[in-house]
């Protein structure tokens, strides 16, 4: 797994480079048939990785945002596969506010036991594995380990969406308030939400709407590792591909005390 990991990392930063040829240059915006937004920085991270997936372990197949087209009859024999999201954040590379990811796990058994998040723009490096647990490189520094950390009732931290926060959140903050103590929000883009938390420097990303499946995978594989936990309203682990649907559930990106934060929605 520590070899893994370090080869996926090589992907991971082979792709930020491809997006980052993009992001520097003039950005010009598609849109999929769910008005969501598409760049050829997603698609040419998406080429990167898969070739460097395939050449790594040739017969593990790949889910990915940009191909996600693949029957579940078909997905559902998988054990072990690759969940890709070559660009995480699509509408913040587009505002150039360098909060994009770069997102890669291996899940096995419905669980992603190995993840990589890479933010480029940021030369920011989360991983996570049980060989080596959660990790955070920045720059050319030396990797160094990771930890969630214990909800500070007092002085609660909440990792919030910069670009999809609405009326749930603020009910939500609202009710945190009522009951612990007035939250700091911390808001940014993609999975950096959960890497926050991971890294100690939030209890809690609640998110309050729609994600798939690649949004999430390689980042949960980080807080586990960290030992924290993304969990559904009910307090169940998100499990990947046992669905026809590639959506999330609503769910709770939190630290190391399994606090109920279900309790504060509206």
């Amino acid at each position: 797994m520590k070899e893994l990991l370090e080869e996926v990392t090589l992907i991971a930063r082979a792709a930020g480079e491809a997006i980052m040829e993009v992001y520097r240059g003039h950005i010009e915006v598609e849109r999929k048939e769910d008005n969501s937004p598409l760049t050829v920085a997603d698609l040419a991270a998406n080429h990167v990785i898969q070739s460097n997936l395939k050449k790594l372990v040739p017969d593990l197949p790949v889910i990915s945002e940009e191909s996600a087209t693949i029957d579940y009859e078909i997905r559902s024999t998988w054990r072990r596969y690759w969940l890709v999201d070559p660009l995480d954040g699509t509408r913040e590379f587009i505002k150039r506010n360098d909060e994009f990811t770069v997102n890669i796990a291996l899940v096995e058994e419905g669980r992603p036991t190995l993840g990589v998040v890479y933010a480029p723009a940021l030369g920011l490096m989360y991983g996570g594995s049980k060989a080596t647990g959660a990790i955070r490189q920045r720059g050319a520094a030396a990797p160094a380990p990771i930890q969630a950390r214990p909800l500070d009732t007092a002085n609660p931290v909440i990792a919030g969406s910069r670009s999809h926060a609405g009326e749930k959140m603020q009910a939500f903050l609202q009710n945190v308030s009522e009951d612990l103590a007035p939250p700091q929000l911390v808001s940014l883009g993609s999975s950096l939400k959960i890497c926050l938390v991971a890294e100690g420097g939030a209890d809690v990303y609640p998110r309050l709407g729609p994600t798939s499946e690649w949004d999430t995978a390689a980042a949960q594989a980080v807080l586990e590792h960290a030992g924290g936990s993304l969990v559904d309203v009910s307090g169940t682990p998100l499990r990947y591909n046992t669905k026809p649907s590639l959506l999330n559930p609503e769910f709770f990106a939190r630290g190391r005390t399994p606090h109920a934060w279900h309790q504060y929605l509206a």
